[in-house]
């Protein structure tokens, strides 16, 4: 009988452990390509075929990159990432079925990024492109969400967090472009900078504080930014009977057009602040409070109606 001795038995021992430890590591960088394969380690060298294998593969804070495009399946994000898209063609989702494209559930202090992903609905189903749920922090960029049967993007934060979107389409969506609506008494702040919200079946953007408890704050800019074709109203701030909560939104360099109503408040009344912007072709221009800056553009809509009031200059 052939003997092993204890040094040849814990070698052996060694390189399996080493294996098993390979096989199962992360990485501050992986990458997904349309020729990977999710059995690889997702490795920029042996990259991954779906957004959520790679994601399970990368350290917390790490970055997750597009080789090539391709179609990558929906992903659940629970640590801080970066899912990044640099230009190599469409690295695109579909969603059907009542599933959801990005599903955001980070940690309290988590960091998200996106940039350069396609959400794309396919039709049946009540499918969502992107819903943020926990995180502290979510920037999108150069994205497009289209064609979904419910909301485009929806930003649902359950405490205090900041929101940028940026350089994104969110149209022909069955619900709202962009939703945003948290819960708790944190103070929630919104950047929408360079957004095109097109020909969605209710809002453009709709925002609104009915879900959250006493002291929460929406804090809100939209800027520079095209709320078109829209069924009922371009951008809609709205605010429960609950007096400690609210929402400030500033609109600037943007134009409304071609909606039901362009801008609409509803609840208590706080002002959207309305500054080098052009309200035009609605069938009305807005309705609720609305507070001008004095250099907008607010004619033919159907029904203009009052110049809304001046912002007394201090």
């Amino acid at each position: 009988m052939t003997k092993i001795t204890s040094s040849l038995f814990l070698a052996a021992l060694f390189a399996l452990c080493l294996h098993v430890a390979s096989a199962q590591a992360q990485y501050v960088r992986t990458c997904v390509s349309a020729n990977g394969n999710d059995a690889n380690s997702c490795h920029c060298s042996t990259p991954c075929r779906t957004f959520q294998r790679a994601h399970d593969q990368t350290l917390t804070d790490g970055e997750l990159t597009v080789l090539d495009a391709g179609g990558y399946g929906p992903v659940t994000i629970t640590k801080s990432i970066s899912i990044v898209n640099d230009g190599v063609g469409e690295a695109s989702i579909q969603v059907s079925g009542g599933t959801v494209g990005i599903t955001v559930n980070a940690p309290a202090s988590g960091y998200v990024n996106l940039r350069g992903i396609t959400i794309q609905g396919i039709g049946f189903g009540a499918s969502v492109g992107l819903r943020f749920n926990t995180g502290f922090t979510l920037t999108m960029t150069n994205c497009v969400v289209r064609n979904h049967t419910a909301d485009g993007i929806q930003l649902l934060p359950q405490s205090s967090s900041n929101l940028a979107v940026s350089n994104t389409l969110a149209g022909d969506n069955g619900g709202s472009g962009i939703r945003v609506r948290p819960s708790g008494s944190g103070t929630v702040k919104v950047a929408l900078s360079r957004i095109e919200a097109y020909n969605n079946s209710t809002d453009g953007i709709a925002m609104d504080s009915l879900s959250m408890t006493s002291g929460g704050v929406i804090r809100a800019t939209v800027a520079d930014s095209v709320v078109a074709g829209n069924s009922r109203y371009g951008i809609l701030q709205e605010r429960g009977q609950d007096l400690t909560t609210g929402i400030a939104a500033i609109v600037t360099r943007s134009v409304i057009a071609g909606n039901s109503v362009g801008l609409q408040t509803i609840g208590p009344p706080i002002p959207i602040l309305l500054g080098e912007s052009t309200v035009t072709g609605n069938t009305n221009a807005w309705a609720g409070s609305i507070a001008s800056y004095g250099n907008n553009n607010i004619d033919y809509n159907r029904n203009d109606g009052p110049a809304p009031p001046t912002i007394a200059k201090k």
